[in-house]
């Protein structure tokens, strides 16, 4: 027995709290921990769910991944380590093989089998669930997923099947060599069929809920907060330091930073817009900015219920043209962005950034063309059209729409704005009651077809419902490929040619953080945390 392990039995046999007394010192580092091992961060928005078959948002997301654990997990540079799986095998990347550790439990005691996960991927398949990220089971090519979706197999047919309580096989229709990747997405998570069966939607409520993570839920307000606590039936419940988390529903970004100042919470992102500078100086060591795998862009509404202007390419250009990307980033945000001309993020593994021809241009003839263009059309001051553009509550979100909508004017092009809260923004976006909408993407694995695929006619959360039958053809081509780059590619230029979205800038993880939270994950640059990695030092 470690003497990590000796201090903490020996805590809890006094009725101390193990993670205040027992880790007086890092098992590993040897630093000094504070009594205090909490852990509490602000969220923008309420997260809809933490069903993880149900999720289609980050903040969802962060939540899932500390309740349940996947097959695998990610470490602090993104690279992939064991979870429920320790080992995963293929030998022609279309047969993977996943070997199950057999003291996996669920939080109520039952042992985490292999057909936890067939049942967990099957529902996310099957329609009558209405996942929203039923697509990505398709596009992570497992076989059958396709006619599942579709409704044409029962979910019983998707190919993945449990050899035996502690082997999963899954077979795949084309080899995909990044397919592990895929498997560490919320999605793919497992989930407890008896419970789900006992209490259908409210099985996530936290005197309900069954779940095989590091952590479990105590207790939610809906708007105000949530609190975790450690679940003493995880697998390494032994190594987890923080014995609470809580999350802060927090909308408006200057009172959460100064709330952030006081001391109530530990951690922030979405700053402020402009803030960061200040911040840096003031706070370097609290203050970061590193690459986040997400693109900002608008979506613009090409279903038959969308704003007849914006079915022309030539507008959707235009409208495109005409935003001062540098403007944004540079004066508004500050804090690193990258103005955007392509939608996948420069930083997704092996993506060589396309010669996109207007990201080349002056903004001077961006804009000259944007004239042009609108009157091309039939538009423009002589014959001007109205717009709505909706957000998500924001101040940031309500700044960038209120520069874009007055660098929009010079076209003859009046915008509405209106914001929602997060449920309602989701709700209408996805139902297409909009024209423009502010819209974000963040990579579910490094890789450039968790961007590219959006575009896609069969993705549910292609929002604005663009269709382009070289794109799907494109797309569907490149998961067979040895070098998918040419076909990326071109479907950035197809994306840019249709102006498909506009986009608008590739973000940066831009937050500030208690210096006293240590092994915070900076170089994952899909910002994928898990609080059972972090801890608090003594100051």
């Amino acid at each position: 027995m470690s003497k990590f392990t000796l201090l903490m039995t020996t805590a809890l046999a006094v009725g101390l709290s193990g993670a205040a007394f027992a880790q007086e010192t890092h098992p590993e580092t040897g630093e000094t921990l504070a009594e205090d091992q909490t852990f509490s961060y602000r969220l923008l928005d309420q997260f809809p769910t933490i069903d993880p078959q149900l999720i289609e948002e980050t903040a969802g997301g962060h939540v899932a991944r500390q309740i349940f654990e996947g097959l695998l997990t990610q470490d602090d540079q993104g690279e992939l380590r064991p979870g429920v799986a320790t080992e995963w095998t293929s030998e022609d990347n279309q047969t993977w093989t996943f070997t199950l550790r057999q003291d996996a439990m669920w939080s109520n005691g039952d042992p985490v089998t292999a057909q936890d996960f067939v049942y967990a991927w099957r529902r996310a398949a099957d329609p009558a669930t209405a996942s929203e990220y039923a697509w990505y089971v398709e596009l992570s090519q497992i076989e059958g997923a396709s006619a599942v979706i579709a409704g044409e197999i029962p979910p019983e047919e998707l190919a993945v099947e449990a050899l035996d309580d502690y082997t999963l096989q899954v077979t795949l229709q084309a080899p995909l060599p990044y397919f592990p990747q895929m498997v560490v997405h919320y999605t793919f998570m497992p989930t407890h069929q008896a419970t789900i069966e006992e209490y259908g939607a409210d099985w996530t409520s936290p005197e309900n809920i069954v779940s095989n993570g590091a952590y479990i839920l105590d207790e939610i307000a809906v708007n105000e907060f949530f609190r975790l606590v450690p679940n003493p039936n995880y697998w390494n419940a032994d190594s987890v330091i923080m014995d609470e988390i809580t999350g802060l529903v927090i909308n408006d970004a200057n009172q959460a930073l100064t709330r952030f100042r006081a001391g109530e919470f530990d951690m922030m992102d979405d700053l402020p817009a402009g803030s960061y500078p200040q911040l840096e100086e003031e706070m370097p060591e609290t203050a970061h900015s590193v690459p986040r795998l997400c693109s900002y862009y608008y979506t613009i509404n090409q279903s038959e219920s969308g704003h007849e202007a914006l079915q022309d390419p030539r507008v959707r250009q235009a409208l495109s043209y005409m935003i001062n990307r540098n403007v944004i980033t540079d004066q508004v945000l500050q804090a690193g962005q990258a103005p955007a001309y392509n939608f996948t993020h420069w930083a997704t593994a092996g993506f060589e950034m396309p010669e996109i021809d207007y990201a080349s241009w002056s903004q001077e003839e961006r804009q000259q063309r944007a004239m042009e263009l609108m009157e091309e059309a039939g538009y423009g001051p002589s014959n001007p059209i109205e717009i709505d553009l909706i957000y998500n509550t924001s101040e940031n979100h309500r700044q960038i729409a209120t520069v874009v909508s007055q660098m929009w004017r010079p076209l003859g092009v009046t915008v509405n704005l209106s914001n929602f809260e997060w449920q309602s923004y989701l709700d209408i976006r996805g139902n297409q009651n909009f024209d423009v909408a502010r819209s974000a993407w963040c990579g579910d694995y490094n890789e450039a077809s968790t961007f590219l695929d959006l575009l896609t006619s069969r993705n549910a959360n292609n929002d604005g419902k663009f269709q382009n039958e070289e794109v799907d053809r494109l797309m569907a081509e490149s998961a067979t490929m040895a070098d998918p780059q040419p076909n990326y590619t071109r479907v950035e230029e197809i994306l840019a040619e249709e102006m498909a979205i506009i986009p608008i800038y590739h973000y940066t993880q831009n937050f500030v953080l208690d210096p006293a939270i240590r092994n915070w994950p900076m170089e994952n640059v899909e910002n994928n945390w898990y609080v059972r990695d972090i801890y608090r030092v003594a100051e």
